[in-house]
């Protein structure tokens, strides 16, 4: 069974350890990397990494007030320290060409099916945001199951040889269904599970709580995806009626960026599962529309809406992205996975 919400303790930054082998003490190589941005002595280092900020991407991804308020650092030596941080992981003005040639570090996992595949231009992108929305029993769970199991696969394979972080907000994560994904895909099922990260979000706060302090538990653990299934439920429930529309909207605006900065800035890919609700005062076309409104329909890179077909097929349709055109295809939801239908 999934661990409880104990874990949240691995997702925090892990504390260096300043000892040696025979207990002397040695120069921490996390506060002397520090110490080599401008601004930052020791004494700031350390304040630094007292309160989780141990590398430059993490500093990079930081707001300068969130950074000033949790240090007790001035604003503008947060936001000088930010700002080296980001120059350091070349997060500068730079010609269309050398964004060509950082794009080129883009991997793709395999969702299982070639149809699949072809739809989102290879496959599910790394520095990018792919929401997959429908109705109950459309597949978005088993989607979020079979990338887990996939991105653990060598890059032959559709893989990046990673593991996933799986924030589960509807208690909807099934720990036998990546077991019989894995051994599908010859995969050890005991060292499948292992290398899937879940942890529980009890609220929407718990929920940004858990991506904020994820920055460094994903270099750690060599995390390569993050699922956030449904990422939009609790949200939905404890922000009800038109009175709460705009404090929704907001977290959910920062907590949708705040991933997107994840995939970004660690090149992992970040997948979220979104719920529908129907649209009343609309006649004609399909009246279903994905919770969230205009925020969540636009940050996410790729947007694919998931509908039921005929027994265990799915029809996928890709409804929005930035570079790839629409389209839809068939998949279909087996016992060992996502697979093409097999007609």
């Amino acid at each position: 069974m999934p661990k409880k919400d104990k874990d949240y303790e691995d997702v925090k930054p892990v504390e260096s350890d300043n000892l040696s082998d025979d207990g002397l003490n040695e120069v921490d190589p996390v506060l002397e990397k520090l110490t080599e941005l401008p601004g930052v002595g020791e004494a700031t280092a350390t304040k630094l990494v007292e309160h989780g900020f141990t590398t430059y991407e993490s500093l990079a991804v930081a707001n300068a007030n969130e950074l000033s308020a949790i240090t007790g650092l001035p604003q503008t030596l947060a936001q000088k320290i930010i700002s080296s941080a980001r120059a350091q992981l070349k997060f500068t003005i730079k010609t269309a060409y050398e964004l060509e040639q950082e794009l080129k570090d883009v991997r793709r996992i395999t969702t299982g099916s070639l149809n699949f595949n072809k739809l989102l231009g290879g496959g599910v992108e790394t520095k990018a945001v792919t929401e997959f929305f429908g109705e109950f029993g459309t597949g978005k769970s088993q989607l979020a199951f079979q990338l887990s199991v996939n991105v653990q696969l060598p890059p032959e394979k559709g893989g990046l040889q990673g593991t996933t972080l799986f924030i589960d907000t509807e208690g909807t994560f099934v720990p036998t269904r990546i077991r019989s994904m894995a051994e599908a895909q010859g995969l050890n099922p005991e060292n499948a599970l292992q290398n899937v990260y879940w942890i529980r979000a009890i609220n929407s706060d718990h929920q940004i709580a858990i991506v904020e302090g994820a920055k460094d538990f994903v270099q750690k653990h060599g995390v390569r995806l993050i699922a956030v299934d449904s990422v939009t439920s609790l949200f939905r429930s404890e922000y009800p009626g038109r009175e709460n529309l705009a404090s929704r909207q907001q977290k959910l605006n920062l907590h949708l960026h705040s991933l997107l900065r994840l995939a970004e800035i660690y090149n992992l890919a970040v997948v979220v599962t979104n719920q529908v609700m129907a649209t009343p005062d609309m006649f004609y076309g399909d009246p279903t529309r994905a919770v969230g409104g205009n925020i969540i329909g636009h940050t996410p890179n790729n947007r694919v809406y998931l509908r039921k077909s005929k027994g265990q097929k799915r029809i996928a349709r890709l409804v929005d992205s930035s570079y790839l055109e629409p389209g839809e295809v068939v998949f279909e939801i087996t016992t060992q996975g996502i697979r093409d239908p097999q007609e």
